[in-house]
């Protein structure tokens, strides 16, 4: 566990913000008028693809733990998408919750598909093409594999849900389960267009009807505790992210951790028939059409290991290389990939020649394969007419000078790097005070930005020559 900041109020009306992300659980306590972070801690997670949820109030608690929440008026919860939490008639959890990184369910999605007519009748239902991280098809997946489990099943919520509801739970000011668009709209039975939930396709996926939680408008409250705690109605990782950016039209987020995410903020949903952009609704009652990838800043992590040195040296070594890595490319899909959807996938070193095998090449190969993969997210948006003006990285990646430097080129427009943060918790916050404000938008807290980085006039086209290798590497190897 750790703590950050003081516990000093001078007056100040203190709104927090839960990230109960893949690894850990944040807690972000900021001023509710300006967006100053007051204090802030952390305590990790199991590892693995499936965690019992308890786990997630074990350490919850242990960051709690120590007074951060003193004086806090209200509090909101942005948990990580499409987890399967399933409960019976009592609530009490029927198995581990299978997260969204879990890809035993990639037979379920293409099962799915298929029944429904394909990737654009899916598409067309709500919104997005079925991948295994999305919660119907680990439905399926249950239903298939454990029908006795399947079978105590009442109800089923997301995790950012569950973590609501627990917290009423605990304070005593728990009346139903609930949810919001944003987290509901990676279920893949909750239509953004429509606003609803679709019910026929939970039942197609899990053979049955199961309860759901009440979708909440965005400055909804959730509940409050009989201590008087305000509980806002949460939503989830990317659009809690979305909301702690205070994001403008033309700004797309580029966020490298775990996974890899390109997301906007829209006025109207995107139907992507590719699957390549799922289409999200945000947490402000609007768009978050999204592309997400499984592999992002772990690759860098492996080519470190892989060349036997630390991520600064990394980061040394590829700024020695020149754009194109000597002719080196690696399909980043170390973990299977999720968009493009090619679960069994492996990563692939392509063009390797005695001369361009170095370090300092493999380096360069890693950070271009790595923001290559979320390129094609960028020009997804693009193929749609969504306005790209900027790019704001972010993640544990953005922190590599080499991703900074490359960036602007692959991307084709500037790159600015917000301070660091924890933008999922600082957005949750944003939203908790939001929802105690009552006003009709939320609260305007300004971005601090860490540095800008420009397009190098000079490097445009051999920038251009490394999409379009890495694009038709994917089609070689892949198909697609």
């Amino acid at each position: 566990m750790e703590h950050q900041g003081d516990h000093v109020t001078d007056g100040r009306t203190l709104v927090a913000g839960v990230d109960s992300s893949t690894q850990s659980t944040k807690i972000v306590v900021c001023d509710a008028e300006t967006g100053q972070v007051v204090r802030s801690a952390r305590a990790p997670h199991p590892d693995g693809t499936e965690v019992h949820p308890d786990r997630w109030w074990e350490a919850y608690e242990q960051a709690a733990a120590g007074g951060i929440l003193e004086g806090v008026a209200a509090i909101a919860v942005g948990g990580q998408q499409h987890g399967m939490v399933t409960l019976d008639d009592e609530d009490t959890v029927v198995r581990d919750a299978l997260l969204w990184n879990d890809t035993r369910s990639a037979g379920a999605a293409r099962d799915l598909t298929a029944e429904l007519g394909g990737a654009a009748a899916w598409v067309e239902a709500v919104g997005s093409a079925l991948v295994p991280s999305f919660t119907v098809t680990k439905l399926r997946w249950l239903a298939e594999h454990e029908p006795e489990r399947a079978a105590r099943v009442a109800r089923v919520v997301l995790p950012h849900d569950w973590m609501t509801g627990r917290i009423l739970q605990q304070g005593n000011g728990f009346e139903r389960w609930s949810t919001d668009r944003g987290d509901a709209s990676g279920t893949g039975y909750w239509s953004a267009a429509d606003g609803d939930y679709r019910l026929d396709l939970l039942e197609r996926a899990f053979g049955r009807v199961v309860e759901v939680p009440e979708v909440l408008s965005p400055a909804q409250r959730a509940g409050r505790t009989t201590g008087g705690l305000l509980v806002a109605a949460g939503t989830g990782d990317n659009m809690g992210a979305a909301l702690g950016l205070t994001l403008q039209p033309g700004d797309v987020v580029v966020s490298l951790g775990t996974s890899g995410t390109v997301f906007t903020p829209h006025r109207s949903a995107i139907r992507d028939e590719s699957g390549a952009i799922a289409g999200f609704a945000d947490a402000t009652g609007h768009h978050l059409p999204l592309m997400c990838t499984l592999n992002a800043a772990r690759v860098l992590t492996a080519t470190a290991r892989m060349i036997g040195v630390d991520l600064a040296e990394l980061d040394r070594l590829a700024l020695q290389a020149s754009p194109g890595a000597g002719g080196l490319s690696l399909l980043p899909y170390l973990d299977g990939e999720r968009t493009p959807d090619l679960p069994d996938a492996t990563g692939t070193l392509a063009g390797l020649t005695r001369s361009n095998a170095t370090p300092e090449n493999l380096a360069r190969a890693a950070v271009e394969g790595m923001l290559c993969n979320l390129v094609a997210g960028v020009d997804a948006l693009r193929d749609k007419d969504v306005e790209v003006r900027r790019i704001l990285l972010i993640g544990g990646a953005a922190a590599s000078r080499a991703v900074r430097e490359v960036a602007p080129g692959l991307f084709r427009a500037p790159v600015v790097v917000p301070a660091p943060a924890e933008y999922v918790g600082v957005g949750a916050a944003r939203q908790a005070a939001w929802a105690l404000s009552a006003e009709p938008a939320p609260p305007t807290w300004d971005l601090e930005i860490d540095s800008e980085y420009a397009v190098r006039p000079g490097d445009e086209q051999a920038h251009a020559d490394v999409v379009a290798r890495y694009q038709a590497l994917v089609t070689r190897t892949h198909g697609i």
